[in-house]
């Protein structure tokens, strides 16, 4: 395996080769979380780290059959379905998340692909968010180019809609939609000029090539996720994957990093499973290259670190919060206590903005 040419790193490209991820895998840990940091500081300003915020705003009942989602109508996790979510409910957790330091607004619901009377309300409730000065993003299963241009319309910066895991081992996980839907679906939203996030899970019973695949393919999209979130599973019991062994940290941290060097400029965010990491696990994230988390005590319907959790550790590490875009400073962040609204989310990482 070709050692990586330290110089070509941090070089915006969209031909890479499986070997040539393998390779930055394969480095020793130190010497890639060097590269990794080196990379970021070259794209991003250091010691900041964007904030979000995600509710669901519909809950459970989806007729996917993802492994890992406790909201699978196949699957008895003991999650209990809610409906969509009115509109002035939505706008006021998106002032309280304001309030509490988050810069962007994720709402994630359980849909296969949203209908059009659903798409009408959310629309609605992204006008609301937009103009309390939030970004806003949205995850709602597939679309069509129609239903992306109508997003985009309403005011819609962000789209997510995650890949998961490798081509070659994605139909391990799920079933009831191909990868290519998923391709489909950043394409219609990359075609009504909405932002992509995009990223997956690892933790999965995936191998080091997957994950590398995973990766690869992200980064050989036509244009880089300007978010890419990288889960750690969170094995719910009833759901195919409950049990399953959790992955060694460290190659969590090799995920963060070849994910840094290969999208320099995207944003990598620290999703789901969280709630499981040290603050020594968190701060090797974050000296690899992640710049992004959600903030507050619920990842939808999996812990997250608590807002005081969160503050304590960066202020520990000297982390500030990320200025929304045209703003000189960022917003304050909560006071310990300060309630968060993503400590009411109730969906699942898959959905994670």
């Amino acid at each position: 395996m070709t050692a990586p040419n330290p110089a070509a790193l941090g070089v915006i490209r969209h031909d890479w080769a499986l070997p040539e991820v393998q390779a930055l895998f394969a480095l020793p840990l130190l010497d890639l979380l060097l590269h990794a940091q080196r990379v970021h500081r070259e794209h991003h300003a250091p010691n900041t780290v964007q904030m979000s915020t995600l509710l669901s705003i519909k809950t459970g009942a989806c007729p996917e059959d993802c492994a890992y989602c406790p909201q699978s109508v196949r699957y008895e996790t003991g999650l209990e379905r809610e409906a969509l979510m009115e509109v002035a409910a939505v706008r006021e957790r998106a002032r309280r998340a304001k309030a509490a330091g988050a810069t962007r607004f994720c709402m994630g619901a359980a849909y296969r692909s949203p209908k059009a009377r659903e798409l009408e309300v959310i629309a609605a409730m992204i006008r609301e968010v937009r103009a309390l000065g939030l970004q806003t993003c949205a995850t709602l299963g597939m679309l069509t180019a129609e239903q992306a241009r109508e997003l985009k319309a309403a005011g819609l910066d962000y789209y997510n809609h995650n890949l998961d895991t490798s081509p070659e081992y994605y139909g391990e996980i799920i079933t009831t939609r191909t990868y290519q839907d998923r391709l489909d679906t950043l394409e219609a939203v990359r075609a009504a000029d909405l932002k992509v996030c995009c990223g997956g899970i690892v933790g999965m019973g995936e191998s080091p090539a997957d994950r590398a695949m995973l990766l690869l393919t992200l980064a050989n999209l036509p244009e880089h996720p300007e978010s890419v979130p990288i889960n750690q599973l969170v094995a719910v019991e009833g759901t195919p994957l409950a049990g399953s062994a959790p992955l060694d940290p460290f190659e969590f941290v090799r995920a963060i990093a070849v994910a840094r060097l290969l999208m320099p400029r995207a944003h990598v965010r620290l999703s789901a499973g969280r709630a499981d990491m040290s603050d020594e696990m968190q701060a090797l994230c974050f000296m690899a290259g992640a710049n992004s988390v959600f903030y507050g005590e619920k990842l939808l319907t999996t812990g997250n670190p608590d807002v005081e959790r969160d503050r304590r550790l960066f202020e520990r590490l000297g982390l500030t919060a990320e200025a929304l875009e045209g703003e000189a400073h960022a917003p304050q962040q909560p006071a310990p206590g300060e309630e968060c609204a993503c400590a009411h989310s109730r969906a699942h990482a898959e959905t994670a903005a």
